[in-house]
């Protein structure tokens, strides 16, 4: 059997699109689930914020952080209270990380660093030509 260093180019390429393509689709269904924890801290800081300086906060922020907290408990956690991590995030977790390993080990260190950098770079396209405001 060949090892993954003997391999033509054209199988090299194939190797490369298919971790592309799971490196992203992974990490968006991991992501999906990690910005509520992101977002959570943010909205968090904002609300925080917005009373410490006496500003008026409509109900309706509150109402959107806090079933942002029970979307993430129950996207993240099997129980409510938030210590049992759920399958699903785990399994994503993994893969995530079994998927950067492979990257590592079929196209070198220096690629994993670029796959992670288009992928940040078309995420950050995309919100910024979002028009749904």
């Amino acid at each position: 059997m060949k090892t993954h260093r003997q391999l033509s180019q054209e199988h090299k390429n194939l190797i490369r699109r298919y971790l592309l393509w799971a490196y992203k689709s992974t990490k968006e269904s991991f992501e999906r689930i990690e910005r509520k924890t992101t977002q959570l801290l943010i909205d968090e800081y904002l609300l925080a914020h917005l009373a410490k300086k006496g500003a008026r906060i409509p109900d309706e922020f509150k109402e959107y952080i806090a079933q942002k907290r029970k979307d993430e408990k129950k996207l993240k956690f099997t129980d409510t209270g938030g210590k049992e991590l759920h399958p699903e995030y785990v399994y994503l977790k993994n893969r995530l990380a079994a998927i950067e390993a492979a990257i590592k080990y079929f196209l070198g260190t220096k690629e994993l660093k670029n796959i992670s950098k288009l992928y940040e770079v078309e995420f950050t396209r995309r919100i910024l030509e979002a028009r749904d405001h």
